[in-house]
Protein backbone atom coordinates (compact mmCIF):
# COMPACT_ATOMS: atom_id res chain seq x y z
CA UNK A 1 0.00 0.00 0.00
CA UNK A 2 1.39 3.39 -1.03
CA UNK A 3 -0.28 5.73 1.47
CA UNK A 4 -1.00 5.23 5.15
CA UNK A 5 -4.44 6.79 5.30
CA UNK A 6 -7.96 5.42 5.67
CA UNK A 7 -8.00 3.49 2.38
CA UNK A 8 -4.47 2.15 2.86
CA UNK A 9 -5.13 0.68 6.29
CA UNK A 10 -8.56 -0.66 5.37
CA UNK A 11 -7.11 -2.42 2.33
CA UNK A 12 -4.19 -3.88 4.30
CA UNK A 13 -6.30 -5.14 7.21
CA UNK A 14 -8.95 -6.75 5.04
CA UNK A 15 -6.34 -8.31 2.79
CA UNK A 16 -4.61 -9.96 5.77
CA UNK A 17 -7.92 -11.13 7.24
CA UNK A 18 -8.92 -12.70 3.93
CA UNK A 19 -5.52 -14.20 3.18
CA UNK A 20 -3.32 -14.36 6.32
CA UNK A 21 -0.29 -15.79 4.51
CA UNK A 22 0.17 -12.60 2.49
CA UNK A 23 3.01 -10.27 3.43
CA UNK A 24 1.51 -6.78 3.51
CA UNK A 25 3.33 -3.46 3.88
CA UNK A 26 2.17 0.16 4.08
CA UNK A 27 4.47 2.96 2.92
CA UNK A 28 3.64 6.47 4.18
CA UNK A 29 5.68 9.53 3.19
CA UNK A 30 4.81 11.53 6.33
CA UNK A 31 6.14 10.84 9.81
CA UNK A 32 2.81 9.47 11.01
CA UNK A 33 -0.17 7.66 9.55
CA UNK A 34 -3.93 8.35 9.51
CA UNK A 35 -3.49 12.11 10.03
CA UNK A 36 -6.54 12.98 7.94
CA UNK A 37 -8.72 10.54 9.86
CA UNK A 38 -7.67 12.21 13.10
CA UNK A 39 -8.94 15.67 12.15
CA UNK A 40 -11.99 14.63 10.15
CA UNK A 41 -15.43 15.54 11.44
CA UNK A 42 -13.97 18.00 13.90
CA UNK A 43 -11.92 15.21 15.46
CA UNK A 44 -14.93 12.89 15.74
CA UNK A 45 -14.64 11.16 12.32
CA UNK A 46 -17.93 10.97 10.42
CA UNK A 47 -17.05 7.46 9.21
CA UNK A 48 -20.12 6.73 7.06
CA UNK A 49 -23.78 7.52 6.53
CA UNK A 50 -26.98 5.49 6.73
CA UNK A 51 -27.86 6.64 3.16
CA UNK A 52 -31.46 6.95 4.34
CA UNK A 53 -33.43 8.87 1.74
CA UNK A 54 -30.64 8.59 -0.83
CA UNK A 55 -32.44 7.14 -3.84
CA UNK A 56 -29.90 8.34 -6.38
CA UNK A 57 -26.18 8.03 -5.62
CA UNK A 58 -25.42 10.94 -7.96
CA UNK A 59 -26.92 13.20 -5.28
CA UNK A 60 -24.14 12.26 -2.85
CA UNK A 61 -21.37 11.28 -5.29
CA UNK A 62 -21.06 14.03 -7.93
CA UNK A 63 -18.28 11.99 -9.52
CA UNK A 64 -18.07 8.20 -9.53
CA UNK A 65 -21.67 7.41 -8.59
CA UNK A 66 -22.08 4.72 -11.26
CA UNK A 67 -18.99 2.85 -10.10
CA UNK A 68 -19.97 3.27 -6.45
CA UNK A 69 -23.39 1.75 -7.17
CA UNK A 70 -21.66 -1.32 -8.61
CA UNK A 71 -19.04 -1.64 -5.87
CA UNK A 72 -21.51 -1.15 -3.03
CA UNK A 73 -23.11 -4.42 -4.05
CA UNK A 74 -19.90 -5.92 -2.64
CA UNK A 75 -19.40 -3.67 0.40
CA UNK A 76 -21.94 -1.00 1.35
CA UNK A 77 -22.67 1.28 4.31
CA UNK A 78 -24.26 -1.53 6.32
CA UNK A 79 -21.17 -3.66 5.72
CA UNK A 80 -19.03 -0.78 7.04
CA UNK A 81 -21.20 -0.38 10.12
CA UNK A 82 -20.97 -4.08 10.93
CA UNK A 83 -17.22 -4.15 10.19
CA UNK A 84 -16.39 -1.43 12.71
CA UNK A 85 -18.64 -2.84 15.42
CA UNK A 86 -17.15 -6.28 14.84
CA UNK A 87 -13.67 -4.80 15.23
CA UNK A 88 -14.47 -3.15 18.55
CA UNK A 89 -15.63 0.31 17.49
CA UNK A 90 -19.25 0.92 18.60
CA UNK A 91 -20.99 3.44 16.34
CA UNK A 92 -23.84 5.88 16.77
CA UNK A 93 -26.26 7.35 14.23
CA UNK A 94 -27.19 11.03 14.38
CA UNK A 95 -30.56 12.45 13.39
CA UNK A 96 -29.00 13.71 10.12
CA UNK A 97 -28.05 10.09 9.27
CA UNK A 98 -24.33 10.68 9.80
CA UNK A 99 -22.50 7.85 11.58
CA UNK A 100 -19.78 8.48 14.17
CA UNK A 101 -17.87 6.39 16.69
CA UNK A 102 -19.94 6.23 19.89
CA UNK A 103 -16.88 7.62 21.69
CA UNK A 104 -17.18 10.79 19.53
CA UNK A 105 -13.43 10.55 18.98
CA UNK A 106 -11.57 9.74 15.77
CA UNK A 107 -8.94 7.91 17.82
CA UNK A 108 -11.43 5.09 18.31
CA UNK A 109 -10.99 4.29 14.62
CA UNK A 110 -7.29 5.12 14.51
CA UNK A 111 -6.56 2.84 17.47
CA UNK A 112 -8.64 0.09 15.87
CA UNK A 113 -6.64 0.32 12.64
CA UNK A 114 -3.26 0.48 14.33
CA UNK A 115 -3.91 -2.36 16.78
CA UNK A 116 -5.54 -4.60 14.17
CA UNK A 117 -2.78 -4.01 11.62
CA UNK A 118 -0.14 -4.76 14.25
CA UNK A 119 -1.94 -7.91 15.39
CA UNK A 120 -2.20 -9.19 11.83
CA UNK A 121 1.44 -8.48 11.07
CA UNK A 122 1.05 -5.58 8.63
CA UNK A 123 4.37 -3.75 8.33
CA UNK A 124 4.13 0.05 8.42
CA UNK A 125 6.93 2.26 7.05
CA UNK A 126 6.70 6.00 7.74
CA UNK A 127 8.85 8.73 6.15
CA UNK A 128 9.05 6.57 3.04
CA UNK A 129 8.07 8.37 -0.15
CA UNK A 130 7.35 6.25 -3.23
CA UNK A 131 7.42 8.13 -6.52
CA UNK A 132 8.45 5.34 -8.87
CA UNK A 133 6.65 2.05 -9.19
CA UNK A 134 9.94 0.26 -9.88
CA UNK A 135 11.00 0.91 -6.28
CA UNK A 136 8.48 -1.78 -5.28
CA UNK A 137 9.46 -4.41 -7.86
CA UNK A 138 9.76 -7.03 -5.11
CA UNK A 139 6.01 -6.88 -4.47
CA UNK A 140 3.50 -8.93 -6.46
CA UNK A 141 0.68 -6.39 -6.07
CA UNK A 142 0.78 -2.67 -5.38
CA UNK A 143 -2.17 -0.55 -4.18
CA UNK A 144 -2.06 3.23 -4.54
CA UNK A 145 -3.94 4.80 -1.63
CA UNK A 146 -2.27 8.20 -1.59
CA UNK A 147 -5.52 10.19 -1.29
CA UNK A 148 -6.42 13.29 -3.27
CA UNK A 149 -3.64 15.29 -4.89
CA UNK A 150 -4.04 19.08 -4.94
CA UNK A 151 -2.13 19.31 -8.25
CA UNK A 152 -1.76 17.15 -11.35
CA UNK A 153 1.99 17.07 -10.83
CA UNK A 154 1.45 14.81 -7.81
CA UNK A 155 -0.05 12.20 -10.14
CA UNK A 156 2.45 12.58 -12.97
CA UNK A 157 4.28 9.37 -12.07
CA UNK A 158 1.01 7.48 -12.58
CA UNK A 159 0.28 9.37 -15.80
CA UNK A 160 3.71 8.36 -17.05
CA UNK A 161 2.61 4.72 -16.73
CA UNK A 162 -0.23 5.41 -19.14
CA UNK A 163 -3.13 6.24 -16.81
CA UNK A 164 -5.55 8.98 -17.73
CA UNK A 165 -5.66 11.71 -15.07
CA UNK A 166 -8.74 13.82 -14.39
CA UNK A 167 -7.34 17.20 -13.36
CA UNK A 168 -7.71 17.60 -9.58
CA UNK A 169 -9.59 20.66 -8.30
CA UNK A 170 -10.85 21.58 -4.81
CA UNK A 171 -14.18 20.28 -3.58
CA UNK A 172 -16.14 20.77 -0.33
CA UNK A 173 -15.22 24.36 0.49
CA UNK A 174 -17.08 27.40 1.76
CA UNK A 175 -17.53 30.66 -0.16
CA UNK A 176 -15.99 34.07 0.30
CA UNK A 177 -18.46 36.87 -0.51
CA UNK A 178 -18.39 40.62 -1.06
CA UNK A 179 -21.45 41.60 1.01
CA UNK A 180 -20.07 43.12 4.23
CA UNK A 181 -23.58 43.56 5.71
CA UNK A 182 -24.26 39.85 5.34
CA UNK A 183 -20.85 38.85 6.74
CA UNK A 184 -21.60 41.02 9.77
CA UNK A 185 -24.30 38.46 10.64
CA UNK A 186 -21.64 35.79 11.25
CA UNK A 187 -22.92 32.92 13.35
CA UNK A 188 -26.45 32.94 11.95
CA UNK A 189 -27.70 29.59 10.67
CA UNK A 190 -30.69 29.29 8.36
CA UNK A 191 -31.72 25.63 8.50
CA UNK A 192 -33.87 25.35 5.36
CA UNK A 193 -32.28 27.04 2.38
CA UNK A 194 -32.06 26.31 -1.32
CA UNK A 195 -28.85 27.49 -2.97
CA UNK A 196 -27.96 27.47 -6.64
CA UNK A 197 -25.65 28.91 -9.26
CA UNK A 198 -27.74 30.95 -11.73
CA UNK A 199 -27.43 29.75 -15.31
CA UNK A 200 -26.50 26.20 -14.26
CA UNK A 201 -28.31 23.08 -13.03
CA UNK A 202 -26.34 23.10 -9.78
CA UNK A 203 -28.82 23.33 -6.89
CA UNK A 204 -28.72 21.99 -3.32
CA UNK A 205 -30.75 22.24 -0.14
CA UNK A 206 -29.96 22.40 3.56
CA UNK A 207 -28.59 24.68 6.24
CA UNK A 208 -26.53 27.79 5.43
CA UNK A 209 -24.12 29.26 7.97
CA UNK A 210 -23.03 32.90 7.70
CA UNK A 211 -19.34 33.32 8.61
CA UNK A 212 -16.97 36.27 8.90
CA UNK A 213 -15.63 35.41 5.43
CA UNK A 214 -18.89 34.46 3.75
CA UNK A 215 -21.09 31.38 3.51
CA UNK A 216 -20.69 27.83 4.75
CA UNK A 217 -22.87 25.01 6.08
CA UNK A 218 -24.10 21.77 4.48
CA UNK A 219 -25.98 23.40 1.58
CA UNK A 220 -22.93 25.45 0.54
CA UNK A 221 -20.51 22.53 0.92
CA UNK A 222 -22.77 20.29 -1.19
CA UNK A 223 -23.02 23.00 -3.84
CA UNK A 224 -19.24 23.40 -3.91
CA UNK A 225 -18.92 19.65 -4.44
CA UNK A 226 -21.43 19.34 -7.27
CA UNK A 227 -20.17 22.51 -8.96
CA UNK A 228 -16.45 22.00 -8.22
CA UNK A 229 -15.30 22.14 -11.84
CA UNK A 230 -17.68 24.94 -12.84
CA UNK A 231 -16.51 27.09 -9.93
CA UNK A 232 -12.85 26.33 -10.68
CA UNK A 233 -13.26 27.20 -14.36
CA UNK A 234 -14.82 30.54 -13.40
CA UNK A 235 -12.08 31.47 -10.95
CA UNK A 236 -14.45 31.11 -7.98
CA UNK A 237 -16.22 34.31 -8.97
CA UNK A 238 -19.86 34.76 -9.85
CA UNK A 239 -23.24 34.88 -8.12
CA UNK A 240 -24.83 32.49 -5.61
CA UNK A 241 -28.62 32.40 -5.54
CA UNK A 242 -30.24 31.78 -2.15
CA UNK A 243 -33.81 30.98 -1.22
CA UNK A 244 -33.65 31.70 2.50
CA UNK A 245 -37.02 30.07 3.21
CA UNK A 246 -36.70 26.82 1.27
CA UNK A 247 -40.25 27.41 0.04
CA UNK A 248 -41.76 28.17 -3.37
CA UNK A 249 -42.18 31.85 -4.24
CA UNK A 250 -45.97 31.54 -4.36
CA UNK A 251 -46.06 30.10 -0.86
CA UNK A 252 -43.85 32.91 0.44
CA UNK A 253 -46.02 35.57 -1.20
CA UNK A 254 -49.10 34.03 0.41
CA UNK A 255 -47.36 34.14 3.80
CA UNK A 256 -46.43 37.81 3.32
CA UNK A 257 -50.01 38.61 2.28
CA UNK A 258 -51.34 37.03 5.46
CA UNK A 259 -48.91 39.12 7.51
CA UNK A 260 -50.23 42.32 5.91
CA UNK A 261 -53.77 41.36 7.02
CA UNK A 262 -53.20 39.70 10.39
CA UNK A 263 -50.47 42.08 11.66
CA UNK A 264 -51.24 45.25 9.75
CA UNK A 265 -50.61 47.53 12.76
CA UNK A 266 -47.25 45.99 13.66
CA UNK A 267 -44.00 47.33 12.27
CA UNK A 268 -42.17 45.33 9.62
CA UNK A 269 -38.91 45.53 11.55
CA UNK A 270 -40.31 43.90 14.69
CA UNK A 271 -42.10 40.90 13.21
CA UNK A 272 -40.44 38.56 10.71
CA UNK A 273 -42.32 35.90 8.72
CA UNK A 274 -41.63 32.22 8.05
CA UNK A 275 -39.30 31.74 10.99
CA UNK A 276 -36.61 34.10 9.63
CA UNK A 277 -34.28 35.18 12.46
CA UNK A 278 -34.52 38.81 13.55
CA UNK A 279 -31.00 39.78 12.42
CA UNK A 280 -31.40 38.13 9.04
CA UNK A 281 -34.80 39.81 8.63
CA UNK A 282 -33.22 43.23 9.26
CA UNK A 283 -30.67 42.44 6.55
CA UNK A 284 -33.45 41.50 4.14
CA UNK A 285 -35.42 44.68 4.86
CA UNK A 286 -32.33 46.72 4.09
CA UNK A 287 -31.59 44.81 0.88
CA UNK A 288 -35.20 45.21 -0.23
CA UNK A 289 -34.95 48.97 0.30
CA UNK A 290 -37.43 49.15 3.17
CA UNK A 291 -35.65 51.92 5.05
CA UNK A 292 -35.99 53.05 8.65
CA UNK A 293 -38.35 54.12 10.08
CA UNK A 294 -40.03 51.04 8.69
CA UNK A 295 -43.72 51.12 7.88
CA UNK A 296 -46.31 48.87 9.42
CA UNK A 297 -47.21 45.62 7.68
CA UNK A 298 -50.49 47.09 6.50
CA UNK A 299 -48.71 50.13 5.00
CA UNK A 300 -46.22 48.21 2.84
CA UNK A 301 -46.18 49.32 -0.78
CA UNK A 302 -46.54 46.88 -3.66
CA UNK A 303 -42.95 47.58 -4.67
CA UNK A 304 -41.64 46.79 -1.17
CA UNK A 305 -43.79 43.65 -1.08
CA UNK A 306 -42.29 42.40 -4.36
CA UNK A 307 -38.75 43.25 -3.29
CA UNK A 308 -39.14 41.40 0.01
CA UNK A 309 -40.57 38.35 -1.73
CA UNK A 310 -37.63 38.39 -4.14
CA UNK A 311 -34.99 38.71 -1.38
CA UNK A 312 -36.60 35.89 0.60
CA UNK A 313 -36.77 33.47 -2.32
CA UNK A 314 -34.21 34.61 -4.88
CA UNK A 315 -31.50 36.57 -3.10
CA UNK A 316 -28.23 36.92 -4.98
CA UNK A 317 -24.85 37.16 -3.29
CA UNK A 318 -21.62 37.96 -5.13
CA UNK A 319 -19.02 35.20 -4.80
CA UNK A 320 -15.42 36.47 -4.58
CA UNK A 321 -13.51 33.24 -4.01
CA UNK A 322 -13.06 30.12 -1.94
CA UNK A 323 -12.76 30.29 1.83
CA UNK A 324 -9.37 31.61 2.95
CA UNK A 325 -7.90 28.27 3.97
CA UNK A 326 -4.71 26.85 2.53
CA UNK A 327 -5.72 23.21 2.11
CA UNK A 328 -8.97 21.71 0.91
CA UNK A 329 -10.10 18.60 2.72
CA UNK A 330 -11.37 16.91 -0.44
CA UNK A 331 -10.46 17.15 -4.11
CA UNK A 332 -12.30 15.92 -7.14
CA UNK A 333 -10.31 14.39 -9.96
CA UNK A 334 -7.51 11.82 -9.86
CA UNK A 335 -7.11 8.51 -11.66
CA UNK A 336 -9.77 8.35 -14.36
CA UNK A 337 -12.22 5.52 -13.82
CA UNK A 338 -11.71 4.62 -17.47
CA UNK A 339 -8.18 3.53 -16.52
CA UNK A 340 -9.27 0.88 -14.01
CA UNK A 341 -11.19 -2.38 -14.12
CA UNK A 342 -14.65 -1.57 -12.74
CA UNK A 343 -14.90 -4.89 -10.86
CA UNK A 344 -11.43 -5.14 -9.30
CA UNK A 345 -10.06 -1.55 -9.47
CA UNK A 346 -6.91 -2.95 -11.08
CA UNK A 347 -5.07 -0.77 -13.56
CA UNK A 348 -5.85 -1.49 -17.20
CA UNK A 349 -2.31 -0.56 -18.23
CA UNK A 350 -0.24 -2.05 -15.42
CA UNK A 351 -1.26 -5.54 -14.16
CA UNK A 352 -0.89 -5.94 -10.41
CA UNK A 353 -1.39 -2.22 -9.75
CA UNK A 354 -4.62 -1.24 -7.95
CA UNK A 355 -6.22 1.98 -6.70
CA UNK A 356 -8.42 2.70 -3.67
CA UNK A 357 -9.73 5.80 -1.96
CA UNK A 358 -9.65 9.42 -3.01
CA UNK A 359 -6.81 8.96 -5.51
CA UNK A 360 -9.60 7.70 -7.79
CA UNK A 361 -11.92 10.17 -9.49
CA UNK A 362 -14.63 9.49 -6.90
CA UNK A 363 -15.72 12.08 -4.37
CA UNK A 364 -18.79 12.67 -2.26
CA UNK A 365 -20.61 15.45 -0.50
CA UNK A 366 -20.19 16.08 3.22
CA UNK A 367 -21.77 13.59 5.62
CA UNK A 368 -19.52 10.51 5.71
CA UNK A 369 -19.81 9.67 2.02
CA UNK A 370 -16.11 10.11 1.22
CA UNK A 371 -15.09 7.72 3.97
CA UNK A 372 -17.65 5.23 2.68
CA UNK A 373 -16.03 5.48 -0.75
CA UNK A 374 -12.68 4.71 0.91
CA UNK A 375 -14.04 1.66 2.74
CA UNK A 376 -15.86 0.34 -0.33
CA UNK A 377 -13.00 0.72 -2.80
CA UNK A 378 -10.45 -0.59 -0.30
CA UNK A 379 -12.51 -3.68 0.47
CA UNK A 380 -13.02 -4.44 -3.22
CA UNK A 381 -9.26 -4.19 -3.87
CA UNK A 382 -8.46 -6.36 -0.85
CA UNK A 383 -10.95 -8.98 -2.03
CA UNK A 384 -9.60 -8.88 -5.58
CA UNK A 385 -5.99 -9.44 -4.48
CA UNK A 386 -6.84 -12.04 -1.83
CA UNK A 387 -8.87 -14.10 -4.29
CA UNK A 388 -6.08 -13.91 -6.86
CA UNK A 389 -3.46 -15.00 -4.35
Amino acid sequence: MIGGGAAGFFTAINMKEMCPELEVSIFERANRVLAKVEISGGGRCNCTNTFEGVNDLSKVYPRGHRLMKRLMNVFDQQSSYEWFERHGVPLTIQTDHCVFPAAQDSHAIIDCFLHTADRLGVTVHTRHRVSNIEELSDFDNIVVTTGGSPHSTGLQWLADLGHKIESPVPSLFSFSIADERLKALMGIVDEKCIVHLPGTKHRTEGAVLVTHWGLSGPAILKLSSHAARHLHDNGYHGVVGINWTGKAEGEVRDALSRMTVEHRQKQLSTLSPLGVTHRLWQYMLGKAGVNSPTPRWGEMSKKAFNCLANVLTNDEVVLTGRAPFRDEFVTCGGISLSSVNSSTLESKVRPGLFFAGEVLDIDGVTGGFNFQAAWTTAYVVAKSIAERC
